[in-house]
Parts: structure tokens; C-alpha cells; sequence
């Protein structure tokens, strides 16, 4: 007799039987979904959602108790670092079964057991790559302004350097221009000295031969 017996057999022995929960749990965290009988969904439901709540405690003996039923350490790593964060302002109630009808062959009746918070969509991913994107063009913006800024200082003092060299070539060149009309004023003086002298000595033989 099943008195006071809630848990349902699936025909199987109770190796069997967890053996297989183990692995629907692998694989529906593996996929986000799977499709199986109604009675094996009813039986993975619970069973699932317990292990959604050891990843979200995050701690190591709750990763062990996990790694206990998962079979795949791949899903493992999934389970604590991508779906328990879906979840994380969720009390509960992290699954849904959905009833698909019969299957045909055998008329067994065919339930969809999948998580309630799917993977984040294509519209989610871009609408929070597009703030980090304008995040990297505004960086990349100020680096060229800065870069732009420095090429000019960098051309401003150039242009200082080389206005500055051409006013000392041009006092160098204007300082013996101003040598060679000194030189100039002083030959000018030397012969006119030269020429009253002269004209002295005129009126002197001019003179000495009136007195004789």
C-alpha cells in the first residue's frame, strides 16, 4: 500500500530515480528549459529550485552541496555566476511548468519545465553596451582635445623660438651696418682735418712770401 507515500516512483528505483532528477536539473540550467513528461517535471521543480537557492547563497559549502547534484562543472560555474543573480530579489519561484498536450505514441502527457528569469535579451545587451560605449567616446574625445591643446602649445612655442631667433640674426646683422658708418664718419672727419691743414699751410707760404 502507498499510505502517507507523496513522492512519485516514476517506475524507477530510487538510484535510478535521483539519477535522473540530477541530470533534468543539469541540463534545465544548462538550456533554460527543457520539455519532458508532466510527472518528471512536477518531481524536478522542487528539486531545481533548491539548488537555485544554494547558488544564491554564494558560500563554498553551498557550492559543494550543488556540486553534490550538478553533474557538469561547467553548470556549476553558470549556476553561481550568471543564474543566481537573475534571481537575487526573487523569495522564490524561480521555475514555471507550461502543459503542451499529449505526445503521440504513447498519449503521455508532455509539460515544458523552464526558469522564469531567461538569459538577458539582445535589446538588454545593447542598451547597456550603448552607455559604455558613449562612456569610451567621451574618454576618447577628451584624449584628442588634450592631444590637440598640446600640439598647439607645442606649435605656439615653436613659433616663439623661431620669431625670437630671427630678431637676434637681425640685430646681428644691423650691428655691423652701424660699425661700417662709424668708420665712414671717421674717415669723413680724418679728411677734413687733412683738407684745413692743407689750406693752413697755404696761408702760411702765401703769407711769408708777402713779408719778403
Amino acid at each position: 500500500m502507498r499510505h502517507r507515500l507523496s513522492r512519485r516512483g516514476l517506475g524507477r528505483k530510487s538510484s535510478h530515480r535521483q539519477a535522473l532528477i540530477h541530470n533534468q536539473i543539469t541540463e534545465l540550467l544548462r538550456h533554460d528549459r527543457i520539455v519532458t513528461t508532466e510527472a518528471k517535471a512536477k518531481s524536478v521543480r522542487p528539486e531545481a529550485e533548491k539548488v537555485i537557492t544554494l547558488g544564491k547563497r554564494g558560500t563554498l559549502h553551498a557550492r559543494r552541496q550543488a556540486g553534490a547534484v550538478l553533474t557538469d562543472t561547467a553548470i556549476l560555474t553558470k549556476l553561481f555566476d550568471d543564474i543566481a543573480p537573475r534571481f537575487e530579489t526573487r523569495p522564490g519561484g524561480y521555475t514555471r511548468i507550461t502543459k503542451l498536450g499529449p505526445r503521440q505514441g504513447d498519449g503521455a502527457r508532455m509539460a515544458m519545465l523552464e526558469l522564469v528569469e531567461g538569459p538577458p535579451t539582445a535589446a538588454t545587451a545593447t542598451a547597456v553596451a550603448e552607455p559604455e560605449a558613449s562612456v569610451e567616446d567621451d574618454q576618447e574625445d577628451a584624449v584628442d582635445e588634450i592631444a590637440e591643446d598640446e600640439a598647439l602649445d607645442d606649435d605656439a612655442s615653436t613659433e616663439a623660438e623661431s620669431d625670437e631667433a630671427s630678431a637676434e640674426l637681425s640685430d646681428e646683422a644691423e650691428e655691423p651696418e652701424e660699425d661700417t658708418t662709424a668708420e665712414a664718419d671717421d674717415a669723413s672727419d680724418d679728411d677734413t682735418s687733412d683738407d684745413a691743414e692743407a689750406d693752413d699751410s697755404d696761408d702760411e707760404g702765401e703769407t711769408e712770401e708777402e713779408e719778403s
